[in-house]
């Protein structure tokens, strides 16, 4: 079965007077992430052409010389959305250093943020804040290679670690936000949140155990995974019972690292995300459930309406598909709002094979839907790359010319912006479908709803696969 492509719907713009200056919203992962203007597109649709050719970028929206009718801004929008889409899923255009360091730059500019040096804050799993001196125009590699100077982690290890935003709950724990993204300034993102809940932590960011042992080699590597992996224990996300907890105990007071982690490997949910309580309509609507992702799955520990809980769980290679929406109501509070609000409601739909011959719809309504993506998706990266024999290690390559350069099985998973309207006057409903949803430019429409999800809304799962008469 061959996966279905990404697609997005079609928005709404309000009228504007001059074509050239209507500001169309950027948001990354339901936030304001910056302003741009149609001149501003434009200059980046030139300079996209100039180093790739005009037989390689789409075509963009031609000037108008008169002022445009309601009719026209609506297709002018439609037009620009389409190109937006259009450089963003090309794995060179959408994954250059031209597109990215435009959405930098234009994320400094919005936030009104000068060029800088400033100390950023960044926290490990064991609480420990790592204080790195940075610009404030720096991207989220140059901060994550400036945190791995500073504690002396070796170059070939960078890329098994990332750096998560986060909101520090009450009881310690963190809830994650989103993983901080290349076409971002970290700097800016934190602070222009307005919010001191809201931080940077740096966690490991594979999935499969078995990478481990590449991190263990090195002293820093180890007592990284060593935090986190204690940090995990003792918020419960990974399950622990007296005498395994006896074992660790005793592991603890020798300092002995590397047996703790290898004894916490064999424990339930080792390795696993854990998410906040939400929403599934699994088995029925309206149940209350706990979401972890991990081990090439999603994990439900569902609370049944009769108080009864259930555990099953969904594997990532018999998702047939997955799609994000996102009802945002528009407003005219200040920009880059908490991304915590509760009126954004967001939704993680997949469509998962059931059967031989049964697919069946799921759909998880959290606040961190995105986030729950964003694991999805960087499971079945890992899958692909083990699958065509390749190695974590080649997924994070340096620095080339200074733009740095990733696999093209990440390059392949970007997401399209969509086109956003700032006009409250416009029903609060978006639709958001995503690969990573790293970058979303929406629009609010009139027509929009919750149940009106076109057929190329969807996400295609590369790692499908098909279950045969022996595995039923």
């Amino acid at each position: 079965m061959q996966p279905q492509q990404s697609g997005y719907r079609n928005t709404r713009l309000h009228a504007a007077q001059c074509p050239c200056c209507q500001a169309y919203n950027i948001h990354v992962n339901g936030v304001l992430h910056c302003r741009v203007r149609y001149s501003q597109l434009l200059g980046l649709h030139e300079q996209l052409r100039k180093e790739y050719g005009a037989n390689v970028v789409p075509a963009f929206p031609p000037k108008k010389i008169f002022t445009l009718t309601p009719v026209e801004v609506e297709q002018r929008r439609e037009q620009l959305e389409k190109y937006m889409q259009a450089v963003r899923q090309d794995p060179t255009l959408g994954g250059s250093e031209t597109f990215n360091s435009f959405l930098r730059k234009a994320q400094q500019e919005t936030q009104q943020i000068p060029t800088e040096e400033v100390v950023l804050e960044v926290l490990l799993s064991n609480g420990q804040r790592v204080k790195v001196t940075i610009l404030t125009s720096d991207q989220t590699e140059d901060v994550l290679e400036a945190v791995a100077s500073k504690l002396d982690l070796p170059d070939d290890l960078v890329g098994y670690f990332s750096l998560f935003l986060v909101r520090q709950t009450k009881d310690g724990a963190f809830s994650f936000v989103r993983k901080l993204q290349e076409f971002e300034l970290p700097y800016v993102s934190v602070t222009s949140l307005h919010n001191p809940e809201f931080q940077i932590i740096l966690r490991k960011s594979y999935w499969d155990s078995a990478y481990d042992d590449d991190v263990m080699e090195h002293r820093v590597g180890l007592n990284l995974l060593y935090a986190q992996t204690v940090s995990d224990i003792e918020h419960g996300w990974i399950l622990v019972n007296k005498e395994q907890h006896r074992q660790l105990k005793s592991l603890q007071e020798k300092v002995s690292k590397k047996e703790f982690i290898r004894l916490a490997q064999t424990l339930k949910y080792y390795g696993y995300l854990k998410f906040d309580p939400c929403v599934t309509d699994f088995p029925e609507k309206g149940c209350h459930v706990v979401v972890s992702a991990g081990n090439n799955e999603l994990n439900f520990q569902v609370r049944l309406p009769n108080e009864q809980i259930k555990e099953g769980s969904f594997k990532v290679t018999r998702m047939r598909c997955w799609r994000v929406t996102s009802s945002v109501p528009m407003s005219n509070g200040p920009s880059g709002s908490s991304p915590g609000k509760s009126e954004v409601k967001l939704e993680l739909a997949f469509e998962y094979l059931m059967s031989k011959d049964r697919l069946q719809w799921v759909t998880i309504t959290s606040p961190q839907a995105i986030m729950l993506s964003i694991c999805l998706q960087s499971m079945v990266d890992e899958l692909m790359v083990k699958k065509s024999g390749g190695s974590i290690r080649k997924m994070f390559r340096r620095r080339v010319n200074g733009a740095l350069r990733r696999s093209d099985s990440q390059q392949a998973v970007k997401s399209p912006p969509l086109l956003d309207s700032p006009d409250a006057s416009w029903e609060p409903m978006a639709k958001l479908s995503s690969k990573l949803t790293s970058v979303s430019l929406r629009g609010i429409s009139h027509s929009s709803s919750a149940n009106d999800v076109g057929a190329n809304d969807f996400h295609g799962n590369y790692a499908f696969e098909g279950i045969g008469d022996e595995d039923l």
